[in-house]
């Protein structure tokens, strides 16, 4: 009886681990979606931590897209002059358009339309940690 129970909490813990293990796929924003006048660096920070390889789903409708910023300095100041087009309107559309978290980096997220970035606080930043399996 004993070695049943043994046998029991092994496969509870191989479970356990085999589900903390895969990747997630996330609606950035949730059911908001991406979209204007809503704080995507405050749903980051309570939809955190996340993890290399969970997949971020952007939804959106035009004018709005997605860049990928290179650095701090164009994020905080929502300069796009480096930053690279990961979708424009119409991939956002529907199921929307994902981003694999596939490396341990900063990864700097925003829109470019108008205001979207620096009124709209259409922006925010993830940092993917490893996965210990």
């Amino acid at each position: 009886m004993a070695g049943l129970r043994y046998a029991g909490m092994v496969l509870l813990v191989i479970a356990a681990t085999m589900a903390m293990t895969e990747a997630k796929t996330i609606v950035v924003g949730g059911y908001e979606n991406w979209r204007f006048g809503y704080n995507y660096t405050d749903w980051a920070l309570k939809n955190s931590p996340f993890y290399i390889n969970d997949k971020l789903v952007f939804k959106f409708d035009a004018p709005h897209n997605v860049y990928l910023l290179p650095n701090l300095y164009s994020y905080i100041k929502c300069d796009f002059s480096g930053a690279t087009l990961l979708a424009g309107a119409p991939k956002g559309a529907g199921e929307g358009f994902e981003v694999v978290l596939n490396q341990w980096r900063l990864y700097y997220f925003a829109s470019s339309n108008d205001k979207d970035c620096s009124d709209g606080l259409m922006k925010f930043f993830a940092m993917p940690l490893p996965r210990w399996q």
